[in-house]
Formats: C-alpha cells, sequence, structure tokens
C-alpha cells in the first residue's frame, strides 16, 4: 500500500521560506511522476510543481520563480523548496504520486503565510 507522508509545512511570515519533504512507502518512487498541489479555502485543488522520474521539473507561473522542486529517489523523498512567500500560498499542500495507473496522495501539510 502506498503512503506518501508529508512534512515542513508551518506558519511563515511574507517573505520567508519553507521547504516541505514526502516521503513515499510501499512504491516504486522512482519510476513516477511526483507532484505537490495546494488547496486553499474555497478553492480547487491545484499543481504547483511536478517532477518526472528523470527529474524534469514542471511549474505553476504563480510559483516559477519562487520555488524548486526536487527529488531523491534513493531516498523515496520529494522535496518542495518555496522562498519568497506570499500571503496568497497559504494552502494545504498535498504530495502526489502519478503513473498510468496510479493517482495517490498524501494527507497534506498546512502553510501559513502571514502578511
Amino acid at each position: 500500500q502506498v503512503q506518501l507522508v508529508e512534512s515542513g509545512g508551518g506558519l511563515v511570515q511574507a517573505g520567508g521560506s519553507l521547504r516541505l519533504s514526502c516521503a513515499a512507502s510501499g512504491t516504486i518512487f522512482s519510476i513516477y511522476v511526483m507532484g505537490w498541489y495546494r488547496q486553499a479555502p474555497g478553492k480547487q485543488r491545484e499543481l504547483v510543481a511536478d517532477i518526472t522520474s528523470d527529474g524534469s521539473p514542471n511549474y505553476a507561473d504563480s510559483v516559477k520563480a519562487r520555488c524548486t522542486i526536487s527529488r531523491d529517489n534513493a531516498k523515496n523523498t520529494v522535496y518542495l523548496q518555496m522562498n519568497s512567500l506570499k500571503p496568497e500560498d497559504t494552502a494545504v499542500y498535498y504530495c502526489n504520486e502519478r503513473g498510468i495507473y496510479r493517482n495517490d496522495w498524501g494527507q497534506g501539510t498546512q502553510v501559513t503565510v502571514s502578511s
């Protein structure tokens, strides 16, 4: 059974940084696209960034200049480094593992950015 466990969320002031981590277990981590999504209250879940099995990243325009996604296949972990955080980045951030026959989610970690 796949488990995706996020960590690293919290409360930060605007302009600050956070590094989110997602540890995967029960999966062949290295073959899947890993992604970070977020959902703010009253809004739909949206893609923040994802990264292919060979390490090619993709970012939402809203975070492109401020975030870096990376993965460590040896540790079955994907990271999201977020800098210059804004209040509008406040949301629950979810880790996602995606393949042809797979689409699994973590439980989410709250990120709150105060102004």
